[in-house]
Parts: C-alpha cells; sequence; structure tokens
C-alpha cells in the first residue's frame, strides 16, 4: 500500500473514453438481490461481457459454485477466473484506475460498506466485497492507494482532465462518511483521483434509493466538456425537477479547463415498476426493497463506453429506439449496441454499475 496520495505522485483517473486495456465484471448469483436464483442475470450479465470481448478484453469472476456455469455461458474469448466476492458490483467494489504521464498506472482502493454500512447498507458482511479491488489490481501488480474514503465508483464520473461529477445525496450522505464535511470528502476527491475541480449536483436519478443517487445513473461523461444527463419532459414525474436542477448547474458550470459543459438530453423510459411475476422471485432481504410495484432506477445513462464500443441496456421497447438515436449522434465514431438488460435493472444498477475498466497504457 502506498501512503503517499495519488496527486502528490502525479497520477489522475483517466476518462472512460480513454483506451481500455480490459474491462472486469463479477458473476451474479445472490438470491435476494437477483429474482429466480439469478438465471435471468446471469444470462445478462454473459451477452454484456460476450459482446464487449468483441471490442475489450474481458475477465468474469465467479465464485467456486458458480465458475462451470459461467464458463459455459461465457464465449471462448472471455476469461474466467475464480473470486469471492458478496455481490457483482464491480463498478463499485473494483478499483479506481490511475494514470500517469509517464505511462504508469496505479489502483485506488475504496473502502466499501455495501452502500451504507450498518446505517441503511444493502447487506451484511461485506468483507469480500472490500478485498475485491486490491485481488484486481494484483493480478496485474499494479500498485495500490488505499482511500481514507467511504466511496463506491458509481458515485463519480470523471472526464479525465481534472473534473469530477458527484452527487451530495450520495457523497454527503450519513451512511458514508459522517465525520468529513463536503469541503473534506472533496479534497479526498481531489487528492485520491488526481483531479482539480468537483461538480457537485444535488440529487441523482429519482428512486434510485439502493446507492443513495449514484451519479452515474443520472449522467455521463460523454467526452471532455460533454455530459449525457438523464431527461424527462413529464413534469408529473419527480424526476423532472431532479433533471432541470441539474441541466442549469450544469449549463452554468465550467469544467476543470475553464470549458462550459455541453449537455446532451438523454431521454428517460416511462417510469419502470417490478413486476408482479419478477417480484415473487426474491428471497428476503432487511436492507433491500424488492416489492412489487417498487419503482426501479431505470436509466440509459448507466451505459459503458470501452474503446469503439458504447453499450447501454434496453429498458422499454418502446423508448428503446430513442435512446439508440440518441446516443448514436452523441457517440458518432462508435458502434453503439444495446442489450436487453432489464434482469440487471431488477437487481438495482445496470450495465455501467456491473463493469469495471482497465485503462490501457
Amino acid at each position: 500500500m502506498m501512503l503517499t496520495t495519488p496527486k502528490q505522485d502525479g497520477f489522475y483517473m483517466p476518462g472512460e473514453h480513454q483506451p481500455h486495456e480490459a474491462v472486469w465484471l463479477g458473476w451474479p448469483e445472490r438470491t435476494d438481490t437477483w429474482p429466480w436464483g439469478a438465471k435471468s442475470a446471469q444470462t445478462a450479465f454473459a451477452d454484456v461481457a460476450n459482446t464487449i470481448a468483441e471490442y475489450t478484453d474481458v475477465t468474469v469472476c465467479a465464485s467456486a459454485a458458480q465458475f462451470d456455469h459461467a464458463r459455459l455461458l461465457l464465449n471462448d474469448n472471455v476469461r474466467v477466473t475464480e473470486m469471492s466476492m458478496n455481490d457483482a458490483w464491480f463498478r463499485d467494489i473494483g478499483p479506481t484506475y490511475l494514470v500517469n504521464n509517464a505511462g504508469e498506472r496505479r489502483a485506488v482502493d475504496w473502502q466499501f460498506n455495501a452502500w451504507g454500512g450498518l446505517v441503511d447498507g444493502l447487506y451484511f458482511p461485506w468483507d469480500l466485497d472490500d478485498a475485491v479491488a486490491r485481488k484486481i489490481a494484483n493480478s496485474y501488480q499494479d500498485r495500490i492507494y488505499r482511500a481514507p474514503l467511504v466511496l463506491e465508483g458509481g458515485s463519480i464520473h470523471c472526464d479525465g482532465e481534472g473534473t469530477i461529477y458527484t452527487t451530495k445525496e450520495c457523497l454527503l450522505h450519513p451512511s458514508r462518511n459522517p465525520d468529513l464535511s463536503q469541503q473534506q470528502i472533496e479534497h479526498h476527491l481531489k487528492q485520491y483521483l488526481g483531479a482539480t475541480k468537483v461538480i457537485w449536483l444535488d440529487k441523482g436519478l429519482y428512486a434510485d434509493d439502493d446507492t443513495n443517487g449514484h451519479v452515474d445513473n443520472l449522467l455521463h461523461v460523454v467526452r471532455p466538456g460533454e455530459i449525457a444527463l438523464s431527461w424527462t419532459e413529464d413534469e408529473s414525474d419527480p424526476q423532472y425537477a431532479i433533471s432541470q436542477q441539474a441541466y442549469q448547474l450544469l449549463n452554468s458550470s465550467q469544467d476543470a479547463r475553464g470549458r462550459n459543459i455541453k449537455v446532451h438530453k438523454l431521454s428517460l423510459p416511462e417510469p419502470q415498476t417490478i413486476q408482479h411475476q419478477e417480484g415473487l422471485g426474491f428471497d428476503a432481504c432487511e436492507g433491500m426493497d424488492r416489492q412489487i410495484g417498487t419503482r426501479l432506477a431505470a436509466s440509459y445513462a448507466n451505459f459503458l463506453i470501452t474503446n469503439q464500443l458504447v453499450l447501454y441496456p434496453k429498458l422499454c421497447e418502446r423508448s428503446d429506439p430513442r435512446a439508440q438515436t440518441e446516443l448514436t449522434a452523441m457517440f458518432p465514431d462508435h458502434q453503439v449496441i444495446g442489450i436487453d438488460a432489464r434482469a440487471i435493472l431488477l437487481g438495482g444498477g445496470n450495465i455501467h454499475c456491473i463493469t469495471q475498466q482497465i485503462p490501457k497504457i
């Protein structure tokens, strides 16, 4: 473990739009997170991994009990390795990678407490999840910074040029770092991500209660100075006010390089809820609301950019084509591909939440 900070050592977080060496995923099997024994989720994860593998090397981590099943569903060009974990949200439990201008790479290992610890965390224990970042970094023999901050990877977005986007709803939530002020948290973000500016949005996506409002369900950095923002024109939807406020903040802000921020409106699907048959398939859990009729945090902003691919979640037959059109306009030089991701959504997140990229050096 490093005793200095990344900023002191000249390391910074690259943008997701920059080249990747690999993408890592876990393998779902919790029956309180995923309905009906996680079988539909496993199929969806396999579809995601197999698609990414056509553009970027992919490693999928599975438990000993699930290794053979994962190997069966995954294509031969996907690497499968055995790893223990409490659940499979690799954006949040995997390492946040950094680079420097000399072509070196290091990893940040955030403290993880299952999205809220004993205050409002989703499950206990979470010790296996907290070890995943170190294991991934160790597989590359990359040096590791253990950050003095409880943080999930989905709670931050980065442009690779010094700007971090996050939400007060999540990072200032009393279940994360209650002894730290916003100013102190911002200092840690700048030190451990090599950043110079943090843009704080008030709230994440409406109904994203599992994560306390992760920024990656609300928006996505398209490229430096450009943001895709979850959007609705339905004034009766509670998301309307959240999107309006975020739009106004972003439009009136400048990034770390002094650029005015261009905001692309990425239309949301109509509100999605847990249907009757889906709701019957969950095992009981104190920390997660998986009741029939519960609104899901459905957002097309929860996509992944990896090399020349933009992989987005298909969420609703009526609105998926519009998402395809809007994302294609934002990424004219990428292949924009949608994956049927309802099974992932039922677990509380989506494609960005289950993937973690390793930057190419």
